[in-house]
């Protein structure tokens, strides 16, 4: 008798579940995604530097931009403040205490962008043209003593860019992880 129960809960449930579908679609709730509504959030970029945009940034320009959008939670030059520390910390990783910022901490300097790019300011993400979101990237990892005062970052460039941390992280060796 118990077997008889359970299977029709089940098909109960199944078959609430296709009456819902049903008048979902019957209502017209929701559509297929357009290719330029795809394209505005299909903005991530790897690791390697894959599916960074066009342009480049000055540490100069990415300094005013800093100043404007930035400084105001992360501190004038990146030392922390209501956001995150920014700068300093290399060689204590492996220490008691860890100070966990973009020079010390961050494996790949394109995700550095794609942060930026996606998430901040935080008051405004995805507010900042690529060219003050490379500026603003440069500027950072200058702050770090990655890049020199003059440089000028693009796509090729910034993927160039060997963060300190790179080597101490561990692969994932699960199959279905690339």
């Amino acid at each position: 008798m118990r077997w008889r129960e359970i299977c029709g809960v089940v098909l109960a449930m199944l078959l609430g579940a296709s009456a819902s579908a049903a008048r979902a679609q019957s209502y017209g709730i929701g559509r297929p995604a357009t290719a330029a509504e795809i394209a505005g959030w299909n903005i991530d970029v790897g690791r390697d530097g894959s599916n960074l945009p066009t342009g480049s940034g000055s540490v100069n320009h990415g300094r005013e931009v800093f100043a404007q959008q930035c400084a105001s939670c992360h501190g004038d030059k990146g030392e922390g403040g209501i956001g995150d520390r920014l700068v300093g910390g290399q060689g204590t990783i492996a220490t008691a205490k860890a100070i966990r910022t973009v020079g010390s901490f961050w494996p790949y300097a394109p995700t550095l962008f794609d942060y930026i790019r996606r998430a901040m300011p935080q008051n405004a993400p995805q507010s900042l043209s690529n060219e003050d979101v490379y500026a603003v990237s440069a500027y950072i990892l200058n702050l770090n003593g990655l890049v020199g005062a003059d440089a000028t970052l693009d796509a090729k460039s910034l993927a160039a860019i060997k963060m300190p941390n790179r080597d101490r992280f561990v692969g994932d060796a699960r199959p279905d992880v690339k």
